[in-house]
């Protein structure tokens, strides 16, 4: 895209100038374009977002200009203090990455190495940077993770990826990423697996880490209400184009773009028919709910016994057919433990009732009554990538659930009700020839979780787990499986036990809220008691930090 087009690019010597950039995959006939003529600038300390629909390219230019994508053609120019990336040699690019370009990832937990402590994978890249010794490279990647706002910075460095939270090891990334005080950091998607706190603290860091080195940020994200919080600048991607580009007060107010009008506009919509009076059967019943953890204890009381960590303290709530409650709270709030025990893969004290049984202890034992237990409650997780088996074929994989829990089936029955299912999530054989012989990597990021929830219902529970089922994508994609799961709702009556922290789901989906905070409900009620009148300090600041950067954050109101 010529520069005529855009008067809004700086004139004077940018950090990074991409003319023409092309990525494709693939040779002769199978050769498919994914970025196509992308041009754009950062200048130095200036803050970009690149921002689109999944498979809008956005990953894929961000990455190629580092050439890290496996058998991609890259063709342009991407000038970078001087030189161009794009033509760079082995040895040059090497030292290009990691040193003036640095990379944080999407998903920490994949991009951490998990046989290595977090302080040894920083002070490796130090040492091979920089050139340390080691105890010189321990002390620097304390001390970053210090800058990072991570508490007990020593002790925080000697833990392994798994023993941190969610923050703290994207803050673990970030401080990797700074080691050598890059002039560029290119952000992928940082915040997308983090509540709304988290995602504000990770993006205040950001940016004040900016301001003391001076570095350019390369934001890539789908999420506009925090871009509208944090860049300068925004360059809106469809179908490997850059369509629209400029400030980000002129690209939210007056947006020329179509395309750009729809992400900008793109909220879930409530569709929720109001429960009947009385309501219907009460499916999952809590009373005084306690979740503990074995914990070591420092000392010498350690070499002796264990201390216990309270996850879940003295909950009570109830989840009727057609029903909708939402537990929301900020990570470590024990939202995912309450639905570990709610699946049976918990021990719990307390009562937990499913359809009026109890979970045999321990949660984990597989007998018939568990069993059966598992028939009634199923779950769809955050990330349909990881959640699906990359070795099974979708029929395998939605198949599955129908060899335990219906084995009297006929092989032909099995096939036909899988085609059903996938059908009623909006899967057939007319839009995808051999669609039960296909892979989950040949489907879009929506699809699979798609396929992950006829998965869930194929053997047709009255309960699912939803799992932050949608934080993974994208506003339009979401905006789908959101309404997916309402028209399911309806046509089942099923009852969802929503764990998230994104406040616009709640709003589109849940009959009923509990908001959760260091294990203990802290208030619930319903939606429009909760959003619109919270009473708790915490509840109003977790719909304060949601409604940063929104117009309206005033909850809609129900059908029926």
């Amino acid at each position: 895209m010529s520069e005529a087009l855009h008067p809004d690019l700086p004139h004077d010597a940018p950090l990074l100038d991409v003319r023409g950039l092309r990525v494709a995959f693939g040779q002769g006939r199978g050769r498919k374009s994914v970025v196509a003529g992308v041009d754009f600038r950062i200048q130095p300390g200036e803050k970009l977002a690149l921002v689109g629909e999944s498979g809008s390219g956005k990953t894929v230019t961000a990455l190629s200009l580092l050439r890290l994508l496996e058998g991609a053609q890259v063709s342009g120019q991407a000038q970078f203090d001087g030189q161009d990336l794009l033509q760079l040699g082995d040895a040059r690019l090497r030292a290009v990455r990691g040193g003036e370009i640095a990379v944080v990832f999407q998903e920490p937990m994949t991009a951490l190495n998990p046989l290595m402590t977090v302080g040894r994978q920083i002070a490796e890249v130090v040492q091979l940077k920089q050139g340390l010794a080691r105890p010189a490279a321990w002390q620097a990647a304390v001390e970053l993770l210090q800058k990072t706002g991570i508490p007990e910075p020593v002790r925080r460095a000697a833990a392994y990826p798994h023993q941190l939270s969610g923050g703290q090891r994207q803050r673990a990334m970030i401080a990797m990423a700074l080691a050598n005080r890059p002039k560029l950091l290119i952000a992928d998607e940082p915040t997308t697996a983090l509540d709304v706190n988290l995602r504000l603290q990770i993006l205040g860091l950001l940016a004040d880490l900016q301001r003391e080195t001076g570095m350019a940020i390369l934001l890539i994200t789908h999420d506009l209400h925090l871009v509208r919080q944090f860049a300068d600048r925004v360059a809106v991607m469809q179908s490997g184009h850059i369509v629209e580009q400029g400030p980000v007060a002129q690209i939210f107010e007056v947006p020329q773009q179509a395309y750009t009008r729809k992400l900008i506009g793109s909220r879930p919509a409530r569709d929720v028919v109001a429960l009947p009076e009385p309501p219907g059967p009460l499916w999952l019943q809590a009373r005084q709910l306690e979740v503990d953890y074995e914990v070591p204890l420092g000392g010498l009381r350690g070499w002796f016994r264990k201390g216990r960590f309270a996850a879940v303290k003295a909950l009570d709530f109830g989840l009727h057919a057609g029903e909708t409650l939402a537990v929301v709270g900020e990570s470590g709030s024990g939202k995912t433990t309450l639905a570990q025990a709610v699946l049976g893969l918990l021990p719990c004290r307390g009562e937990l009732l499913l359809d009026g049984r109890r979970w045999q202890q321990p949660a984990a034992r597989n007998n018939a009554h568990n069993q059966g237990l598992r028939q009634h409650v199923q779950v769809v997780f955050q990330d349909p990538y990881s959640a699906l088996s990359p070795r099974l074929t979708i029929g395998e994989i939605v198949e599955e659930g129908l060899l335990v829990h219906a084995p009297t089936l006929a092989p032909a029955q099995r096939r036909a009700r899988v085609l059903a299912m996938l059908a009623e999530v909006g899967l057939d054989e007319a839009q995808f020839s051999g669609l039960l012989e296909r892979y989950p990597h040949e489907f879009s990021g929506g699809q699979r979780q798609r396929i992950a929830i006829a998965r869930a219902l194929v053997v047709e529970p009255a309960v699912l787990v939803l799992d932050e089922p949608t934080s993974a994508l994208d506003a339009t994609i979401q905006q789908q499986v959101l309404a997916l799961l309402q028209r399911l709702q309806r046509e089942r009556g099923l009852a969802y036990l929503l764990i998230t922290h994104d406040v616009d789901v709640v709003r589109a989906m849940a009959h009923r809220v509990l908001v959760m905070k260091n294990g203990q409900q802290v208030e619930a009620g319903t939606v429009e008691q909760v959003l619109g009148q919270p009473r708790h300090p915490y509840t109003q600041a977790l719909v304060a930090a949601a409604g940063m950067g929104r117009q309206d954050s005033r909850p809609q109101r129900s059908q029926g």
